[in-house]
């Protein structure tokens, strides 16, 4: 299969027991000559005010989801997701992402 066009899911976890968040796509993978896949989508759904502060959120904090196919129960490919202006994503496979992250919080 050098193609796949169909439904997926991202999912933003904060530790291996935490999902904070899951947001489907529409989602179109491509395999090139290389070997290596490429994707990109768009939410499934439209995102209400708070769903889009939380993506916002989690995209701020760290852009990096797991991707879950129909079938998977939990997402196994990491990726890091761009978001560009028309609200399409890119996504980008990120196996050496170590799921740490460095946030500052101001509480003042």
């Amino acid at each position: 299969m050098d193609r796949f066009v169909g439904q997926g899911r991202l999912e933003w976890w904060a530790n291996q027991s935490t999902c904070l968040e899951i947001y489907d796509i529409d989602i179109t993978v491509t395999v090139g000559a290389d070997g290596k896949w490429r994707a990109t989508g768009r939410h499934a759904n439209a995102l209400d005010a708070t769903q889009c502060e939380g993506w916002d959120f989690l995209m701020e904090m760290d852009p990096h989801f797991s991707i879950a196919f129909p079938g998977e129960d939990r997402g196994g490919i990491t990726v890091r997701v761009v978001e560009a202006e028309d609200g399409t994503l890119t996504l980008v496979e990120a196996p050496d992402w170590d799921g740490s992250v460095s946030v500052t919080f101001d509480l003042t």
